[in-house]
């Protein structure tokens, strides 16, 4: 099994589903793939992957979700690991909460459902380079 992971989080387990799928046919076994439904269960699944001693990479978050948005949680995730990689999807996103998300959370890349395949495969690609 890899020692290092791939998070998606979003509040649509049909986008999940889907992202796993592409990421696994993309990157195969290379990495860990998780997903979460909200901030506070990625947090959950975060704690568990650090307890076993595998490192989140890449963290593909959706931006309108309940509670807590991406835009925040993902400046959460960079207070506490400024080492992952950030990455917003959305199809709701202002400018105001990407540039937030820029500033505050070091975003790597803002993916815009629809998204592609290959435009998946290439932000994660390059980000991981």
């Amino acid at each position: 099994m890899s020692d290092a992971a791939i998070l998606c989080v979003d509040d649509e387990a049909s986008i999940l589903k889907a992202l796993k799928e592409q990421l696994k046919r993309c990157f195969g076994n290379q990495y860990v793939y998780e997903v979460a439904q909200s901030a506070e269960e990625a947090w959950v699944v975060i704690d568990e992957l650090e307890a076993e001693a595998i490192k989140i990479l890449i963290i593909v978050s959706d931006w309108l979700m309940p509670n807590v948005k991406g835009d925040e949680f993902l400046a959460q995730v960079h207070q506490r690991f400024p080492e992952i990689v950030t990455v917003m999807l959305t199809g709701q996103a202002d400018a105001a909460a990407i540039e937030r998300a820029r500033r505050q959370a070091n975003l790597y890349a803002c993916i815009y459902k629809p998204w592609t395949e290959e435009e998946l495969q290439q932000v994660i690609s390059t980000a991981l380079s």
